[in-house]
């Protein structure tokens, strides 16, 4: 016969939904008129570099903060053209960008910014050829260093990967990507309306001539048109705990925060990556110039999800078998797409095993003073 709680334990039981109930209360409140939101992108750091929108950014590595052994070259991170970089500086103690600097690398970010008319001829190219290696020089000049280890998340990922391709002779001591799809046939509606639907990139563009947030966070809704649904029901159930309810804050609050897509680079990725689908296919152009997957021969990691919605593994499965280096490896873990960066996952396997690759193919340099940006 099952066993029925005694006196105390129902009345425990009692008092403890009756404060949860209040903290709902409290905490729904907060939410509905935004306050208390946690702050984001909290690392210092310093913009040492420029060129229209974008901005390279070196972050403090206080030798008193952070201590220990360091290594190098620096570390060098690529965002995605299409969604804000505080994703990966996300909160104090839950930040990807806080835990390479506490492991002793130099780490240095370079962000799009928000893309304006400016920014709507903008191609592929500009990006591959132009922002990438300025920022990639500049990092050198300040670091006094003569490579740099790159690291790529998500279509950022893309970025470096035809940098890498176009340029096999840069100055990279390795190359890490992170939730990057290759095989864009699986990228589920955006891949449909683009590809197989043929859709003019054209018709969505807004007034400026880039693709416009509103359109990109539509597209990565249709992508799992349930999550809405199942995300407030689980926080209805954790809304009585603070700490849940400030990442829920930050981690859907990055969901929703995109930026445009520059016009020019928006054609080019329907086209090539997406309706020729040129990563898989081996037909790649840059500049004018075919272009090779396989003729990126650093050492290599692509790290990727069996959860992810966004990328899902069947988009980044391939990847691995592209690259031509013979140092190359592959981390496939249970996780959703932010929980690659952020959260429990993250911390226990994702970034220990990233940084473990970049030190192994790093040199220690000690505890030395760094350079004035």
């Amino acid at each position: 016969m099952p066993t029925v709680p005694g006196p105390q334990k129902v009345l425990d039981r009692v008092r403890r939904d009756v404060e949860r109930n209040a903290l709902r209360a409290r905490n729904g409140i907060k939410l509905v008129a935004g306050v208390d939101r946690p702050g984001v992108g909290q690392t210092p750091k310093d913009v040492v570099w420029q060129r229209g929108r974008t901005s390279l950014w070196h972050y403090r590595n206080d030798p008193e903060t952070y201590g220990g052994v360091r290594y190098g070259p620096p570390l060098l991170i690529v965002f995605s053209l299409i969604s804000r970089s505080y994703i990966l500086d996300l909160t104090p103690g839950n930040s990807f960008v806080e835990q390479l600097l506490k492991a002793g690398f130099d780490v240095y970010l370079l962000d799009w910014g928000e893309a304006d008319e400016r920014d709507a001829g903008n191609q592929l190219e500009d990006y591959v050829d132009d922002y990438l290696p300025a920022g990639i020089d500049r990092v050198l000049e300040l670091s006094g260093a003569e490579e740099v280890n790159l690291f790529g998340y998500c279509f950022g990922g893309n970025l470096t990967l035809l940098y890498a391709a176009h340029h096999p002779d840069a100055p990279l001591r390795s190359l890490t990507v992170l939730a990057t799809p290759v095989d864009f046939r699986h990228m589920g509606p955006l891949a449909a309306v683009f590809g197989v639907g043929n859709m003019d990139v054209d018709a969505v563009l807004g007034d400026d001539g880039n693709v416009p947030p509103s359109v990109v966070v539509q597209g990565f809704r249709t992508l799992t048109p349930t999550a809405e649904v199942t995300r407030y029901v689980t926080l209805w159930e954790r809304l009585w705990n603070d700490e849940y309810v400030a990442s829920y804050q930050a981690m859907t609050g990055w969901s929703d925060d995109h930026v445009p897509f520059p016009g020019a680079a928006a054609r080019e990725t329907a086209q090539m990556l997406v309706r020729d689908n040129g990563m898989v296919t081996d037909r790649l152009a840059i500049g004018g110039d075919r272009i090779h997957l396989g003729d990126i021969t650093v050492p290599f990691l692509t790290v990727r999800a069996t959860r992810d919605h966004i990328v899902p593994p069947e988009a980044t499965a391939p990847l691995i078998d592209l690259i031509g280096s013979p140092d190359r490896h592959e981390l496939c873990l249970d996780a959703g797409h932010m929980g690659l960066v952020v959260g429990r996952t993250a911390a226990r396997t994702t970034v220990p095993t990233i940084i473990d690759f970049v030190r192994r193919r790093s040199d220690p340099v000690g505890p030395a003073e760094p350079k004035e940006s």
